[in-house]
């Protein structure tokens, strides 16, 4: 007796890893929920950095720069700086590329493409606009005379780059996150990881004396807005576009 054989397209899955990561991830429901929670919370951030930046502008400036600079500065803990030095280390390149290529090649490789996409995108177009930003603001950095400056660099000032780039990229990793994967260490590890240097590299950027904190919280707003945007843009394409990827299927809300 002959074997039938079906001209269906097979709805098994194509390995290991992608099965694991089917495994691991929430329901389409969860997602929709946990993505609006997500989007509440940046939007409030947003606010709050919005209406802080707007105080800096309206205010002279400088000398709260240059004393939230020195304060940071007086901490002497060994351990301290070497986190503040390690987190901006993250942020340059060729770290940051590897980084951020890495993230995507794996978002791909678990079956999350349109999520690799979008990551790529965020990753490419950032940093553009921050360098728009800086070219058309043309602030400049702190100088030797004013702040300790621990590692010199050239370019503008405002906004921060690693700021914006952090905010934009790893805060759209941490939504990926949150809002794919089921409860569970794994998670909380990344949450914690990705969420940690988005947090600690403001502080790390007045530390090592390369930003001003007007700098630092321009790029948040920024970076911020950037990631409002990629959200939208990744709810929205998904529904559209990515019906039937192999992980992370959008069927029904």
């Amino acid at each position: 007796m002959k074997k039938k054989i079906s001209l269906e397209p097979s709805t098994e899955p194509k390995n290991a890893v992608v099965e694991s990561a089917k495994e691991n991830t929430s329901s389409p429901a969860a997602r929709w929920r946990k993505a609006h929670q997500f989007q509440a919370i940046v939007g409030i951030l947003l606010v709050a950095f919005g209406i802080l930046t707007f105080l800096i502008v309206t205010v002279p400036a400088l000398s709260i720069d240059v004393s939230i600079t020195h304060w940071l500065q007086s901490i002497t803990n060994p351990a301290f700086a070497g986190l503040m030095t390690f987190i901006s280390w993250v942020g340059y390149s060729p770290q940051s590329f590897i980084i951020s290529a890495v993230i995507v090649i794996f978002l791909f490789m678990f079956g999350y493409h349109w999520e690799g996409t979008v990551s790529f995108a965020v990753a490419v177009i950032v940093p553009i606009l921050n360098l728009l930003a800086k070219t058309l603001i043309h602030r400049a950095r702190p100088s030797v005379d004013l702040v300790i400056i621990v590692k010199q660099i050239s370019g503008y000032s405002f906004p921060s780059g690693h700021v914006m780039f952090y905010t934009g990229f790893f805060g759209f990793i941490c939504f990926l996150t949150y809002t794919l994967l089921k409860p569970s260490w794994i998670r909380t590890l990344l949450l914690v990881v990705f969420g940690g240097h988005i947090i600690l590299v403001g502080l790390s950027r007045i530390y090592l004396g390369n930003h001003w904190a007007s700098d630092v919280l321009g790029a948040y707003l920024l970076g911020g807005a950037c990631l409002i945007v990629s959200i939208y843009f990744y709810r929205w394409g998904k529904s559209r576009f990515f019906l039937n990827q192999p992980t992370a299927i959008e069927k029904g809300k």
